[in-house]
């Protein structure tokens, strides 16, 4: 099947890559405005050379403003997800190990390009400690409408603390296509990734970290749980996203979109762990978790310019997830060794667009046994260019992701087949934009919440289950922002307000997050160098967080420790030189006269102070 699906990716590129087009690339200097990348949601980007307190922010191992999320000492490991609203919701059940994921690139994660000369983009960054973290990409148009990307981002890092080796790459190919009549449009690509960490399992004794014993300064010498675990998270995926258009105006459009993504989740380690509980074995562990999935979405919509699109689909999404072999824990409880369901949805999407009004309709539901289904309306106007306004609502009712449902493993407690109620969610979010500030806000109601809870109450022992509370969970938040500039002077400003209403501690959040950034910049050496310098703080205050387990991949609720509270200063200086961006930053500087009670989760810390450095280059032969 993959095999087949493969060859009828390439069969449209090797076909349209032989037909002729007198408007291949010159050798002339081309505007920078024609360099442009895209999604499937065919927002454009023009690709920017600038610098701006925006790429000082984006300048990270995601590529993206990571306001939110606060890194664990090594980068490239995990992330704490502060800022609840980026929970990202999908309507089909999920492989899981979400904790993995936040790295790991989706299908809607992929951009697409068109230039006009060849595009090489490079990122480079040091990281904590023995290694490296590259991003290099090259773009080429080889034909007008026929563009090839081929990119690779990878991390090697070992990181402070003992057992905390995190090395992982991301392989990327895309294609995009359009015929010169513009009636057929594809857009395609193969990701390859795996992601590769050590398994610490956080501080046994938290007193050596806040402690002043000077051989805990070196942090490879702190006690920690495990000394010998690790886990790989692996997917290549297989994408296709296609239509056809049948005339230039008012007509009808034919689509298709499908992927087949095959991954797993694999839990190592020589010598098994107290703190886990009973296992099966008492040295070599090995839990792997496979999942496939095949997608297939076909439809017809009917294009007008003066009333918008109106789209008709119908959806297949099979998956099958299982493991190696049962255990003798799964036997006793009478478990199959896999997990499959195949899930049919029809659905309805509508998309107006006038002058300075765009709204959206989307409806979906599943004609299948299991019922799942999601409404979703929106609606944005545009007073001009800068000031806009936005609302979103959204109705979604989902299976709940399969780690769930079904688990085997080596350790006594994470064996379990479960039927759980369908999640629900209701929310609805305003954006506005102006020239004075912008702001985000949102409201959400849950129901059915589902989440991973540790019954020993105690971070010496974990026996964590997948529970799903049957009450409703609120969740509020307001998010503004703001940049005042006076003369080569700026100051950015980003606030967010959270707030939950249960009845008992599912969701837990920080009430604050906020980001201050006062920084200066001004051509210097006869303006061949644009120069950035200036200090940002992050903070939020004291909650909760979620614990963190390797054997599921998930972070999980706890209600014993508090986290938070403590600022992060960086200092940055960074500079432009025609093409090449070069950021030098010494991250977490009060780390060197302040408390040490800053961590990610209870037992987790943040890192303490580093200097690093690299660069951004773009490259247009």
């Amino acid at each position: 099947m993959g095999k087949l699906f493969f060859f009828l990716l390439l069969l449209p590129l090797i076909s349209f890559s032989q037909t002729k087009d007198t408007s291949t690339v010159k050798s002339v200097k081309a505007d920078i405005q024609l360099y442009k990348l895209y999604t499937l949601k065919k927002d454009t980007i023009v690709i920017d050379t600038s610098l701006t307190i925006t790429d000082e922010y984006k300048y990270n191992y995601l590529r993206k403003d990571n306001f939110g999320l606060l890194s664990f000492a090594n980068e490239g490991y995990l992330y704490t997800q502060l800022d609840y609203s980026k929970k990202k919701i999908s309507l089909f059940p999920q492989f899981g190990f979400n904790a993995k994921h936040i790295a790991y690139l989706s299908d809607t994660d992929i951009s697409y390009y068109s230039v006009p000369t060849p595009l090489t983009d490079l990122y480079f960054k040091t990281v904590m400690r023995q290694g490296q973290s590259l991003d290099a990409l090259l773009s080429l148009n080889t034909q007008k409408n026929l563009n090839f990307t081929v990119a690779y981002k990878a991390i090697r890092s070992i990181g402070d603390y003992y057992n905390n080796l995190t090395s992982s790459g991301h392989f990327r190919f895309i294609s995009s296509y359009f015929s010169p009549n513009k009636k057929y449009y594809m857009n395609s690509h193969f990701v390859g990734q795996d992601i590769f960490n050590q398994e610490y399992g956080g501080l046994k004794e938290v007193s050596q970290f806040e402690g002043n014993e000077d051989s805990f300064k070196q942090r490879e010498r702190i006690d920690v749980f495990f000394e010998n675990a690790s886990s790989k998270l692996k997917g290549n995926r297989l994408f296709i996203d296609h239509s056809y258009k049948l005339k230039e105006s008012n007509s009808l459009v034919f689509k298709h979109q499908a992927f087949y993504e095959y991954k797993f989740y694999e839990f190592l380690q020589s010598t098994v762990s107290n703190r886990l509980g009973n296992a099966e074995f008492t040295s070599n562990l090995n839990n792997k978790t496979r999942f496939d999935v095949f997608y297939n979405k076909a439809g017809v919509s009917f294009l007008t310019k003066k009333f918008g699109e109106l789209y008709f689909f119908i959806d297949n999404y099979v998956y099958n997830q299982f493991y190696g072999s049962n255990t003798s824990y799964a036997d006793l409880l009478n478990m199959p060794k896999n997990l499959h369901n195949r899930i049919n949805t029809i659905g309805g999407q509508y998309d107006f667009f006038h002058s300075k009004w765009r709204f959206n309709v989307l409806a979906q539901n599943s004609i299948s046994k299991r019922q799942n289904s999601t409404l979703e309306a929106s609606a944005k106007f545009n007073f001009d260019n800068i000031n806009s306004i936005e609302i979103k609502a959204q109705q979604t009712s989902k299976i709940p992701d399969n780690s769930y449902l079904f688990f085997q493993s080596s350790y006594e407690n994470y064996n379990w087949r479960n039927t759980f109620k369908n999640e629900k969610e209701t929310s609805l979010k305003v954006n506005a934009t102006t020239k004075w500030f912008s702001l985000a806000a949102q409201y959400s109601l849950y129901n059915d919440k589902m989440y991973f809870y540790n019954l020993a109450e105690r971070i010496d022992s974990l026996v964590v289950k997948p529970l799903q509370f049957d009450k409703s969970i609120q969740y509020y938040t307001i998010e503004i922002a703001k940049e005042f500039k006076y003369k080569k002077f700026g100051f950015d400003n980003r606030i967010k307000f959270q707030d939950v209403k249960q009845n008992a501690k599912i969701v837990n959040v920080p009430y604050i997050i906020t980001r201050n950034s006062l920084y200066y910049m001004d051509h210097v050496f006869k303006s061949a160098m644009l120069l950035q310098t200036g200090v940002t703080l992050n903070y939020f205050t004291n909650y909760y967080a979620d614990d963190y387990n390797p054997v599921l991949g998930e972070f999980y609720v706890q209600k014993q420790t508090k986290i938070g509270g403590f600022p992060m200063l960086d200092f940055f200086v960074n500079a432009r030189v025609r093409q090449v961006r070069i950021y030098l930053k010494a991250e977490h500087f009060n780390a060197l006269f302040g408390e040490r009670n800053y961590y990610n989760t209870p037992n987790y810390p943040y890192h303490d102070f580093k200097v690093r450095f690299g660069l951004e280059w773009n490259l247009f032969k």
